[in-house]
């Protein structure tokens, strides 16, 4: 009940709203493939999206308690792990272009844009509980430790995303399966620079998610267009005497 009252907020109505329809257009043409070609291949689409929307449910509940005060600042700390741990599968829908059958040109081109419709519907969903704890961050303990914040997140979703893609691990095997899971990291560990895709991959794609998180992040600072100067409102050239 809580949740869906915090959804429901005014701050953030507007962007959930236009997640939800983004998120529903997806799944209908989804849907609408699976009809036409009869294969399921891109259902796992859907099942990743709906992965994509937990961050955003985790950082809304973290801020609530955040500021509700520190009586059960713990709950904060919960749902801030919770956020943390499963952000990395907001921007990890970029990835499915790897189950594209490049030599099949008949359904390429559709399928490249349904997922990437995925992929972007998906980051916007991470970035937007991004910015939910940066604002919380930036509030507490200022700009400068708010963007430092930023970056350590990116890193470690950037490091995350090549878990899942490369190693196969998911979000919740920190606690079905944390004995491979530190195997996995400490073979990573071991020797990174002798494939460069070890590092590459990772340092990357943090790259991108923080440079792409700053353009969202200065989108939020333009002007609302009501307060533009209309082109009816500005002053014609004064006109030169002949």
């Amino acid at each position: 009940m809580k949740l869906i009252e915090l959804i429901f907020r005014r701050d953030t109505l507007a962007p959930v709203l236009a997640l939800a329809f983004a998120s529903a257009v997806a799944v209908a043409l989804v849907a609408g493939r699976i009809i036409v070609t009869h294969q399921i291949r891109y259902g796992l689409l859907v099942w990743n999206l709906m992965l994509a929307w937990l961050p955003l449910f985790f950082a809304m509940l973290a801020c609530e308690r955040f500021a509700a005060g520190s009586k059960r600042n713990w709950w904060f700390t919960v749902w801030a792990g919770a956020w943390l741990l499963f952000f990395p599968n907001a921007p990890y829908i970029f990835t499915d272009v790897i189950h594209l059958h490049i030599g099949s040109f008949r359904h390429y081109w559709v399928d490249l844009t349904l997922i990437l419709i995925f992929a972007i519907t998906g980051l916007v969903l991470g970035f937007l509980s991004l910015y939910l704890m940066h604002s919380v961050v930036r509030g507490a303990w200022g700009g400068l430790r708010g963007w430092l914040f930023v970056l350590a997140v990116t890193a470690m979703s950037g490091f995350g995303i090549y878990l899942g893609r490369i190693l196969r691990f998911n979000s919740w095997d920190v606690l079905l399966k944390p004995v491979k899971l530190i195997q996995g990291v400490s073979t990573w560990a071991e020797n990174p620079m002798a494939d460069s895709s070890k590092w590459a991959f990772p340092a990357l794609y943090a790259m991108f998610l923080f440079l792409a998180y700053v353009m969202l992040y200065a989108l939020t600072h333009l002007p609302r267009p009501n307060a533009l100067p209309a082109v009816s409102e500005t002053k014609p050239l004064a006109a030169t005497p002949a």
